[in-house]
């Protein structure tokens, strides 16, 4: 949870600092920032605690009894996740904007980049030993439920008009669909081809 808390702020700090460096509008408001820690807050009070025995648990090595509770380790894989995705966020904002998108449709689409990446940041920390697929089949009621309500919300600021105003949001077409699964799809499957090398410290 600790480790989640630090990756997923970096993104969302990144999409804020981004139109006071470059002169764009501002992209996220009270609204957006609210939702966001809607996802955080509950996943690390419910989720991460409704987390189920891994099986090799008590295979493991207990902890030194020196060993800091948040580590030098644990800090940069953390911002090692949160750096990767605000890459794919800030960068799919950018390259709208150059291309002379508008405001509404760039900040939809950072937006949805943005909470992709954050459940993408939730699956990537709930296991340091576990696979993607054991941490996709390995069932959790709480996060089940925070991941439908979100998508539920997002689904509806696609088709209710008032939603869409309140968020200030744009119908999303389906060629920007693609870069921005792609792109969360990418970083989720880079910083699973890293955990195997970064695990021996994560766990020490």
């Amino acid at each position: 949870a600790m480790g989640f808390i630090v990756a997923v702020h970096i993104p969302i700090a990144g999409l804020a600092l981004l139109p006071l460096l470059v002169g764009m509008p501002m992209l996220l408001g009270p609204i957006h920032i609210a939702f966001i820690e809607m996802i955080i807050d509950p996943v690390c009070s419910l989720a991460f605690e409704a987390e189920t025995e891994e099986p090799n648990l008590m295979q493991r090595p207990p902890r030194a009894r020196d060993a800091p509770l948040f580590s030098r380790a644990l800090l940069g894989w953390s911002v090692l996740q949160g750096v990767l995705t605000m890459a794919v966020v800030v960068g799919l904002a950018l390259w709208l904007w150059q291309q002379g998108a508008g405001e509404a449709l760039v900040r939809t689409a950072a937006f949805f980049a943005l909470v992709l990446g954050t459940l993408w940041l939730i699956l990537v920390n709930r296991s340091f030993n576990a696979s993607l697929a054991d941490a996709l089949l390995r069932p959790n009621l709480p996060l089940a439920i925070v991941a439908g309500v979100v998508a539920a919300i997002l689904t509806a600021t696609q088709v209710i008009e008032p939603v869409a105003r309140l968020f200030g949001f744009q119908a999303l077409h389906g060629g920007l669909l693609l870069p921005i699964l792609g792109g969360g799809g990418a970083t989720l499957a880079l910083l699973e081809a890293i955990k195997p090398f970064w695990r021996s410290r994560l766990t020490a």
